[in-house]
């Protein structure tokens, strides 16, 4: 009982008596200690999850042109009309090597057949749909099609007619608005006679893309992306860029140019988790290298292109490329880079200028490889290093050290990549919170002479949890602890993102994601806000901030980092308390800070087990806050369980 009663009343004094003392914490915002990249905070974009077809690219019809291994998946034959007629997928020559032949025997009722889209198709009252189909016929000289947008109970909320004529392939159009919102509808075709008649290409889109742009990219989801205010985007992935083989790797020459010349391929994230299959997974590429390029651009991104560097994933064949056979693939690097920043007149850069673009975008970056490791890589990234740094020595290269954070195949890469001189490497980290506790310190010591950092890949993943019940604020407040070490070290760590990016609700394969999304709606993550908190206040310029002398990364629950924006003339404290109490603080500011300036700033803070779904999507939130400034001495009460940052306006 004694004992009882001496841990009960050290218990009280900590909670009353000792929490009720500030910290006292100094910063510096007149010794700027380093500048923050432009590129800092970034986005990392990988098609798993259904990000592109069925996600970010707004093509709702699924496999449109009979590409898939099961020509006719997503596509069913009405029930009513059966019996009226039959399809026929026909081979032909060229990237686009199917379309369907229907074969319609009934001339009084004739032939329907309808399309699922990805898991339903989310149709919106009062919105416009641009419906589109190639077609020709075989004997018929004209036939009536119905283009029917169809809500879950198979009811018509949307109609449009077009009249087919001719043996010659012809691109047909509507405009089809709907009359209710339903998130699992399809698409409904019925040609009137009988006859035979070839259709290819199918297609449906919101009119209300990104830009207005027609066959474009969802808005919904882009502008989450832009509210990010990223400073690049790293495309395309990710494992998908290694594919299960080689024969399954990622193209980047097969995903631009006309969409019918794009070449579809299955998914690596089709099968690749049993208790996820996702049998329906492909690629049209109708997402393809130059729409990443442009979506950089209008998002004021810089771009970040991963080539595969001739190794399939370890993880999966191992599949290698041998030396003296890798020229195809550094070729595919340099091609990239014309593609990208070439002349308009050169062999790549004329296909940018033809598929619309003759001014070059920016490229500063390239990554080779994703996550692979050993003397086999090594080998492979110093013949890429060489051949891309010899004719264009101004790309940074990203280069892999495995994918974990320490162990034996970190700790054989980095050392060796350290010494060839590399410019960039990539570190990912997937673990639980305790993990992004602690490592608030990792970048402390690192050599501020070698390599820059790029934090690729990471996520604080709650354990026996899944879905969307992953994106807790507990598991975001980890990452923002973690943030706070990153940005004290942006002289050595110079970019970072949040991986991955974006999940469909009914289609997902991995979790925690950054946005959840279903066929109308989405919803940003508490470690979206985290992000976007760091992304919108990156400042310029690092600067000190220290309690009794010391970085705050973790000691009494408590961490910080501190920056400067010379160009708002602010000082932005970011701070972290990871207790379920609130504790006082006290800034104690060099530099000149008006006495009666309004101080501006957010708090995210909530029950740690809390996540923004569909049904509550602002369960966690950003909250904003105004404190009276008080001069160089800025008392605040960090909350419990939050992250906080106050935007400080300074003269010097």
């Amino acid at each position: 009982m004694k004992r009882l009663l001496t841990v009960l009343l050290a218990s009280f004094l900590y909670y009353v008596g000792i929490a009720q003392t500030p910290h006292l914490v100094q910063v510096d915002a007149t010794a700027k200690s380093f500048d923050i990249s432009p590129n800092m905070w970034g986005i990392f974009f990988e098609d798993i999850n259904f990000a592109a077809d069925g996600g970010i690219y707004a093509e709702m019809v699924k496999n449109r042109s009979f590409q898939f291994n099961e020509p006719l998946m997503g596509w069913d034959i009405d029930e009513k009309n059966n019996r009226n007629g039959i399809i026929l997928i026909m081979n032909q020559a060229g990237a686009n090597s199917r379309y369907a032949q229907l074969r319609i025997s009934n001339d009084s009722s004739g032939f329907a057949f309808s399309n699922e889209g990805f898991r339903g198709m989310g149709f919106k009252e009062g919105q416009s749909y641009q419906f589109s189909i190639d077609a020709r016929l075989k004997e018929l000289k004209a036939t009536d099609l119905t283009v029917c947008l169809l809500d879950s109970n198979k009811k018509t909320i949307g109609k449009a007619s077009i009249k087919i004529e001719g043996n010659q392939w012809k691109t047909y159009t509507a405009t089809i608005k709907s009359s209710a919102t339903n998130p699992k509808g399809s698409l409904l075709l019925h040609f009137s006679k009988a006859g035979n008649v070839d259709v290819d290409m199918i297609s449906l889109f919101p009119t209300d893309t990104w830009k207005n742009r027609p066959g474009g990219l969802r808005r919904d989801l882009v502008q989450l992306l832009a509210n990010l205010k990223p400073g690049f985007i790293r495309f395309p992935g990710g494992c998908i860029v290694e594919g299960r083989d080689l024969s399954n790797r990622y193209q980047w020459k097969q995903t631009v140019g006309a969409l019918r010349d794009r070449v579809p391929q299955i998914n690596r994230w089709n099968t690749e988790f049993k208790y996820r299959d996702a049998p329906d997974y492909f690629q049209s590429y109708g997402l393809g290298f130059y729409e990443y390029f442009l979506l950089a651009e209008d998002i004021g991104a810089s771009p970040l292109p991963i080539l595969n560097c001739g190794m399939a994933c370890q993880f999966n064949t191992a599949e290698l490329v041998q030396i003296d056979d890798l020229q195809p693939y550094i070729q595919d690097a340099l091609d990239l880079i014309e593609f990208a920043k070439g002349d308009a007149k050169s062999k790549w850069g004329s296909l940018r200028a033809q598929m619309g673009h003759p001014a070059p975008f920016e490229l500063k970056f390239m990554g080779v490889g994703n996550e692979q490791w050993g003397e086999q890589y090594l080998e492979r990234y110093t013949v890429f290093a060489d051949a891309i740094h010899k004719k264009y020595p101004e790309i940074q290269l990203v280069s892999s050290v495995g994918p974990f954070s320490g162990g034996d195949l970190f700790n054989y890469l980095n050392p060796r990549l350290r010494k060839l001189g590399a410019d960039i490497l990539d570190e990912h980290y997937y673990a639980p919170p305790s993990f992004f506790f602690r490592s608030a310190s990792r970048y402390d010591n690192y050599d501020r002479n070698g390599p820059k950092i790029f934090a690729g890949e990471y996520a604080s993943h709650i354990p026996n949890t899944d879905g969307m019940a992953r994106s807790t604020w507990f598991a975001a407040m980890s990452e923002a602890a973690f943030m706070t070490g990153l940005e004290r070290n942006a002289d050595v760590v110079r970019m970072a993102s949040y991986a991955p990016l974006l999940a469909h609700a009914d289609a997902w394969q991995w979790s925690p994601d950054l946005i959840w999304f279903n066929s109308l709606w989405s919803i940003p993550t508490a470690n979206y806000f985290v992000q976007q908190m760091y992304s919108t206040n990156r400042g310029t310029h690092g600067v000190k901030i220290l309690e009794n002398n010391q970085p705050l990364a973790g000691k009494d629950s408590l961490y910080a980092s501190a920056v400067v924006d010379t160009a708002s003339k602010e000082l932005i404290i970011k701070i972290v308390n990871t207790l379920p109490k609130a504790q006082p603080i006290q800034f104690m500011i060099k530099g000149t800070v008006s006495a009666k300036a309004l101080i501006k700033g957010q708090v995210l803070k909530n029950n740690i087990d809390l996540y923004n779904t569909f049904a509550k999507p602002t369960a966690v939130t950003p909250e904003q806050i105004i404190i009276n400034s008080k001069g160089n001495s800025l008392p605040y009460e960090c909350p419990p369980y939050s992250f906080t940052v106050l935007k400080i306006p300074i003269d010097n």
